[in-house]
């Protein structure tokens, strides 16, 4: 018998993780769940969940100050609930490490797409492609997951390699938010969510450039994000 994929819900809001966890049991997910952000590291230790649902206003402890402890450890995606439709709340919570937000009140079932849109994206196999891309000093290692600029290795996360790799495999071509929307998030761009711009801006910082704009990784306006193969 297989087992089911398991879900940790980090919720205060006692109707809400009814909710969402019979939405979820229902649709083919186990649900292991607290309402105590002071519980919720203890939660992801004892049960290894594929996904963490986690919400930012929780007693004990907050969602993002839970998220930075667990982000070094916990390699599965992290899924922030937050009430407060505020970039401000999306931004921090991405540069800690999250990989998607969900805005309450929550539509159990768009909720249940996003989870499914992350669990596949996690999964799935990777596109057959060389085993390294070089551009200059730029080295990015498709088997390993790994990058290097100038022979110094640089630290990406998980979500940042997924945006660089496609970003290099395309050279050249202009990649709009929609088709980057599709291909790393499993999701249509909605004409506002910032999750890409942030992305983007650690990407850059971390490759040495400036956070809003860039020589090798081009914003062009109203099209999308070009990477330039000839600028490292």
């Amino acid at each position: 018998m297989s087992v089911l994929p398991c879900i940790a819900l980090v919720e205060d809001d006692a109707r809400l993780s009814d909710l969402i966890s019979r939405y979820l049991e229902k649709n083919g997910f186990r649900v292991q769940r607290t309402a105590r952000g002071d519980q919720a590291v203890e939660l992801v230790r004892r049960h290894n969940p594929d996904l963490l649902i986690l919400d930012v206003g929780l007693p004990g402890e907050d969602g993002f100050a839970i998220c930075r402890q667990l982000r070094p450890l916990y390699r599965n995606p992290i899924m922030m609930l937050t009430a407060r439709d505020e970039d401000i709340d999306h931004v921090l919570g991405l540069e800690l490490g999250a990989d998607d937000y969900v805005i309450k009140p929550v539509e159990p079932r768009v909720l249940l797409a996003r989870v499914t849109a992350l669990l596949r994206r996690g999964k799935s196999p990777v596109e057959e492609e060389p085993p390294v891309l070089q551009f200059g000093r730029l080295i990015i290692n498709t088997v390993s997951r790994s990058v290097s600029l100038s022979g110094q290795l640089v630290p990406l996360s998980s979500n940042e390699y997924d945006l660089l790799r496609h970003l290099a495999s395309n050279a050249g071509r202009i990649q709009s938010r929609a088709t980057l929307f599709q291909e790393l998030y499993g999701r249509q761009y909605d004409g506002v969510d910032r999750m890409l711009d942030v992305r983007i801006s650690q990407l850059r910082r971390k490759l040495g450039e400036d956070a809003d704009s860039s020589e090798r990784i081009k914003t062009i306006w109203r099209q999308g994000y070009l990477f330039v193969p000839d600028a490292w």
